[in-house]
């Protein structure tokens, strides 16, 4: 090639620059393209059973209708206002935060006491894990009629023992100052063994070395589990603490099951409202609106937990 003949460039550096972009996107595409047709059917599933089902609500919420044949009236917020104002609202909702802090803190604090006991891997701690975890793989129904048996006044399994320390024996799910507090051992029971689990996973991420050094340099069993292991467990903490809490609301038919609610609404937690409003009702709006007030808190609650995690996280 001579002095004055140009210089030949490359395609590409000649191309456009939005011809640039396009060829981009379509290798991208190209690439990400067998990950997105995996994703096609969980991405279906959620659109039509998460995010439409939600649409729907918010929809229903705007509206109210007397009866099944009654027609569609549009009465904006007026829905939300009369669930703000109902008493059994306010009582389902008190309800729910102690069940809620009446069963994450014992699960939570249960899970962890087996977690620091089955840490070690064997044999005998295998047989013990499987067994804690064993009442997660039993349906809340099954494990509410088997609770059912149990607290039946004077026949249940518990006033047999019970009967011979006690002169006189409460019913259980009969009396509205301790039926709540019943139910709540049916979700301490089932939720231990699967919150373990995640302890369990939580203590492999402690560092062996710093452990062997605090023993060496003479820290006992109390002081590493204060200084290292819990400082350690604190991302495991909130994880867990959120499940609790999303359970405790979204748990609710080892209420129907065992109490209807009752007595006196001792026991009627926010989804067993909405579930009267609805079915036994049929007040649609209402109970749309309830549903909307509880996931509003439920994603506050949950964006305020994992914005303290990653804060945590990247903290010094």
């Amino acid at each position: 090639m001579s002095l004055a003949e140009p210089a030949t460039l490359p395609v590409a550096a000649t191309a456009p620059p939005r011809l640039l972009l396009l060829r981009r996107f379509s290798a991208r595409f190209k690439t990400s393209l067998p990950a997105y047709l995996l994703l096609l059917p969980s991405l279906i599933f959620l659109a039509l059973f998460t995010y439409g089902a939600t649409g729907r609500v918010m929809i229903d919420a705007l509206y109210q209708r007397a009866t099944p044949k009654a027609p569609v009236r549009f009465v904006g917020f007026e829905n939300i206002n009369a669930v703000l104002a109902d008493p059994a609202f306010t009582g389902a909702i008190v309800n729910n935060l102690v069940y809620a802090v009446g069963t994450a803190i014992p699960s939570i604090g249960l899970a962890l006491l087996f977690a620091l006991a089955l840490s070690r891997t064997n044999a005998f701690n295998s047989v013990l894990r499987a067994a804690l975890f064993l009442p997660v793989l039993i349906p809340m129904v099954a494990a509410s009629a088997l609770f059912l048996f149990i607290f039946l006044p004077n026949v249940g399994l518990l006033d047999y023992y019970i009967g011979r320390l006690l002169p006189v024996l409460p019913n259980w799910l009969g009396d509205s100052d301790i039926a709540l507090y019943a139910i709540m051992v049916i979700t301490i029971w089932k939720n231990a063994g699967y919150y373990m689990l995640f302890f369990l996973a939580g203590l492999q991420a402690v560092p062996e070395d710093v452990m062997e050094a605090a023993h060496l340099d003479g820290a006992g069993p109390y002081q590493r589990l204060r200084h290292i292991i819990l400082p350690e467990l604190k991302p495991t903490f909130l994880f867990v603490t959120v499940i609790a809490t999303l359970n405790a609301v979204t748990q609710v038919d080892h209420v129907f099951i065992m109490t209807k609610g009752g007595p006196s609404n001792a026991t009627n937690l926010v989804l067993f409202y909405i579930y009267q409003q609805a079915v036994e009702h049929y007040d649609i709006g209402k109970a749309s609106a309830a549903t909307l007030l509880t996931l509003a808190a439920l994603m506050g609650l949950t964006v305020l937990s994992f914005r303290t995690m990653a804060n945590r996280e990247g903290g010094p």
